[in-house]
């Protein structure tokens, strides 16, 4: 069931010699040639049946150099053996060869067995012979298979074909029977060493090796397991299988592939389901047999009705109460009705059933359908959505749509998230036993439960992926979404809440004029037709990424760009426009951040939660998608003038000249000029065309820089070429397309880089089409009011430092070199207006304690005025 019960494991590996006797052998001239069937479980050699050959593999029968012995084993899989041969190569193997024959001829050839342990066993008569079988493959041993019937599922269907039955050596707790004297009440896995001894000393040992593979653990205790067959009540699935299939094309699967990949292609595979255990603790199968072969009866029972109709009575425990399990339901009996003798009786079987059967029942079981809550059950299957990880299609999925199937004709769900495994910080499957996550209170201590609830929702694990559990990565969604959700939360609060006496209450509206707050309302109009989609579409991945968008959208540009309108207080339509989209924004993720949107949706709203609240609708915010495209387009400007400005090490607030937009867009984009302008701190937005000339004309050339480390590993040495096409100007590009040296590079193979004839210019492509130039040249007068605006900057945080309110005024006092000194008188009212000074005394002196602009400091002296 689960994808790590497979471990690797060291064994003994055994080759083992069975001479071929019988007319078939002589007809075929293999009469005392040694067959060699390697094993990598020696304990099961005590049950060898029969040996399985490939149909269409050549075997050869290759002389031993040491020795008049001659061996039988694939021509392909000489070469694991020539020490064994005494040959020094395949090649001088395969000259020394005496006979070539196919599988196919091989069937029947009878050998003589190993031991004697079972030669009297009824039904052993067809036992000890070739069989033909297509699973056979040459990748490892010697391409003939030794069968043990009751210990490989192969095996048995072969040799039941052949009629050879089942014979079991081991008892139930996997030690073996009386019958094999050697080992008898040893442990399989203790058998293996004298078992080999027993070879050894037989002659019939031709190699032994050790081996590592990959083989079955236990889950829960991680001791290995062993293939047994042992008796079982089946549930014909094989006969459902069609109807299983056709009924699978109603279910939404996600990811989709997963429909008619691995749970179509399981149930392609479908066998018939063993519900039987033969254990203890379980649900009983209520399943009552005489015990009397010669007055055979079988009783299976549905409901407590008949239990204590046929029987008296109900199974009770020792405090009187009905209880269905064991042993109390197994002292139920009664003569069987049957037998005129009166002398056999009707016990339960001891099996119970499987617990996959119980998980399988759920749906139904759940409300005690079929004596109870019919009405509600039949109104609420299938279910509507049901989520498990991947491995399920093969449990629970499967088990539920089989019973499903089998007793209703219809899913027992309609939609359903198989996700990818929860991997621990070790690459590993998440264990509790091998604590390989973050402490998980530790966690919810620090980060909070949504921030582990969206790092799971926003991950590719929902789509099938694997995803590995680290604190960084949960993190990670406190930085995407919940700091901004929330920073946004207390900027509003803080400002509404000193908006004059008593704050402001805000409105739900959506009918601002203001061009930002047209955006922000389009903008949520698209976000909750595109959560509302994805949503449904159960792709939590998808409407988080639309999330993660819009928080950038609503903190670093709607936000931060009416700050001046929120910290008047009077734009009613600033603060209704932001209350509205918050309190929008906060339905829309509560599925996805239940808590922290609860917590801010209640203290917008003063309601009972923002879980008992309607989805939004969409259609409550205007449509207007020339603005959204515009101003999304404003934004990758700024964003590209940004980088400019960080790549030449110009801090943001020290103005520059000016920034040229060349582009197709120039008219459209000039009405938000200011915006720009504004963002960039610039004193002049220019809007030029764009044409095919434009490079030119602006002294601009482009440069294509090859990524060596990503291009390198997919054509090799070509690499060195494309380099030099590249410098020597031999490449082009069409579109998004761009070749070099014939060669066409792929994203992340290359950079396309403007470089301008003027120092003083830096230019940048911009996504949409066109470029920007940034005049970079810095006059004393710009880097004057830079430093103004540093200190302003200083002083904000001098008032934080304070305690002050946001609206307390001050009285201010600046103490710094000549060269601060000037730029603050140069700006005095820009200081003033924006610290709220209503004194400003300004002082040359010693150095201060606070950095602005170029390594100069000033000392900053607040008081409440």
């Amino acid at each position: 069931m689960d994808d790590d019960v497979y471990q690797q494991r060291q064994d003994q590996s055994v080759t083992v010699t069975f001479p071929l006797v019988g007319e078939r052998a002589e007809v075929l001239g293999l009469t005392g040639v040694n067959a060699l069937a390697w094993t990598t479980t020696p304990w099961t050699l005590p049950t060898n049946a029969a040996l399985a050959v490939g149909p269409g593999i050549e075997y050869s029968v290759i002389p031993s150099v040491q020795g008049p012995q001659e061996y039988l084993l694939a021509t392909d899989t000489i070469g694991a053996y020539l020490k064994e041969l005494g040959y020094e190569s395949v090649t001088e193997a395969v000259q020394a060869r005496r006979l070539r024959v196919d599988g196919a001829q091989l069937d029947g050839v009878q050998y003589d067995r190993i031991w004697d342990f079972y030669e009297d066993r009824p039904g052993m008569e067809n036992a000890w012979r070739i069989l033909v079988a297509d699973y056979v493959e040459t990748g490892e041993g010697t391409g003939i298979v030794h069968q043990a019937p009751a210990y490989g599922e192969d095996d048995q269907v072969v040799c039941a074909a052949a009629g050879i039955p089942v014979v079991l050596s081991l008892d139930d707790g996997g030690r073996f029977l009386p019958q094999v004297a050697p080992v008898a009440g040893l442990l399989w896995s203790d058998a293996n060493p004298e078992l080999i001894k027993l070879l050894r000393s037989d002659g019939r040992l031709f190699q032994v090796k050790s081996y590592e593979h990959s083989y079955p653990h236990c889950w829960r205790c991680r001791n290995p397991l062993i293939y047994k067959a042992v008796s079982s009540w089946f549930v014909r699935v094989t006969e459902l299988k069609d109807r299983m299939l056709e009924l699978n094309q109603q279910i939404t699967w996600v990811p989709e592939n997963v429909k008619d990949g691995q749970f179509g292609k399981w149930l392609e595979n479908a066998r018939d389901w063993s519900v039987s255990r033969n254990r203890f603790w379980g649900s009983p199968i209520p399943v009552w047999r005489s015990d009397d072969p010669a007055y055979p009866r079988v009783d299976v029972y549905g409901s407590l009705a008949e239990l204590e109709r046929d029987f008296g009575r109900l199974p009770r425990n020792d405090d009187g109460e009905v209880d269905l399990h064991r042993p109390f339901v197994d002292e139920l009996t009664r003569p069987n009705p049957d037998d005129p003798t009166g002398a056999s009786t009707m016990r339960r079987i001891e099996d119970v059933f499987d617990v996959w059967f119980d998980s399988g029942s759920m749906p139904y079981a759940q409300v005690h359908y079929p004596f109870e809550n019919r009405e509600w059950f039949d109104s609420h299957n299938p279910a509507d959505f049901i989520v498990e990880y991947i491995g399920q299609t093969r449990g629970w999925f499967y088990l539920m749509h089989v019973l499903a199937t089998a007793l209703f004709d219809r899913p027992a769900f309609s939609n359903v998230i198989s996700h990818g495994i929860v991997l621990g910080n070790d690459g590993q499957k998440m264990s509790k036993s091998l604590r390989n996550y973050p402490d998980v209170s530790e966690v919810f201590d620090r980060d909070g439960a949504d921030a582990m609830r969206w790092f799971l929702m926003s991950s590719s694990v929902i789509r099938g992926g694997n995803l590995v559990v680290t604190e960084e990565g949960i993190r990670g969604g406190v930085r995407e979404l919940l700091l901004p959700l929330w920073s946004t939360y207390y900027f509003f609060t803080l400002y509404a809440n000193t908006a004059g006496p008593g704050g402001y209450r805000a409105a739900r509206r959506t009918d601002s004029t203001n061009v930002l707050d047209r955006y922000l309302l389009a903008k949520t109009r698209e976000l909750l037709e595109q959560v509302t989609e994805h949503l449904d579409a159960l792709d939590s991945p998808f409407a988080a990424l639309a999330l993660r968008d819009f928080a950038e959208v609503l903190t670093n540009w709607y936000v931060r760009r009416s700050r001046d309108r929120f910290w008047d207080g009077t734009d009613r339509d600033a603060f209704d426009t932001l209350s509205t989209v918050l309190e929008t924004v906060c339905r829309v993720a509560a599925p996805l951040l239940p808590l922290v949107t609860e917590e801010i949706w209640r203290g917008l709203t003063g309601g009972r939660s923002v879980h008992l609240t309607d989805w939004p609708d969409a259609a409550e915010f205007p449509s207007d998608p020339e603005l959204v495209r515009t101003m999304d387009r404003v934004r990758e400007i700024a964003s590209a003038g940004n980088a400019l400005r960080k790549a030449r090490r110009l801090r943001v607030r020290l103005p520059l000249a000016k920034a040229t937009v060349v582009s197709t867009d120039g008219d459209a984009l000039a009405a938000f000029g200011d915006i720009l302008r504004d963002e960039l701190n610039l004193k002049e937005v220019a809007f030029a065309p764009l044409g095919e000339s434009s490079l030119g004309e602006w002294g601009i050339t482009r440069r294509l820089g090859v990524n060596a480390r990503a291009l390198g590993p997919r054509i090799g040495r070509e690499v060195q070429r494309v380099i030099q096409a590249a410098k020597s100007g031999d490449w082009a590009q069409e579109g998004d397309a761009v070749t070099a040296g014939g060669v066409a590079l792929e994203p992340g193979e290359y950079e396309l880089e403007l470089q301008a004839a003027d120092a003083d210019q830096a230019i940048a492509f911009l996504p949409g089409g066109g470029f920007i130039v940034l005049d970079t040249a810095v006059t004393p007068e710009l880097e004057a009011e830079g430093l103004a605006r540093d200190v302003v900057r200083a002083v904000q945080q001098a008032r934080k430092d304070a305690g002050l309110e946001v609206g307390d005024r001050i009285a201010l006092v600046l103490v710094g070199d000549e060269a601060v000194v000037a730029a603050i008188e140069a700006h005095r009212e820009l200081v003033a207006g924006e610290t709220l000074a209503t004194a400003l005394d300004v002082a040359i002196g010693a150095a201060g304690s606070v950095t602005v602009g170029e390594n100069r400091t000033v000392q900053i002296t607040v008081t409440r005025a």
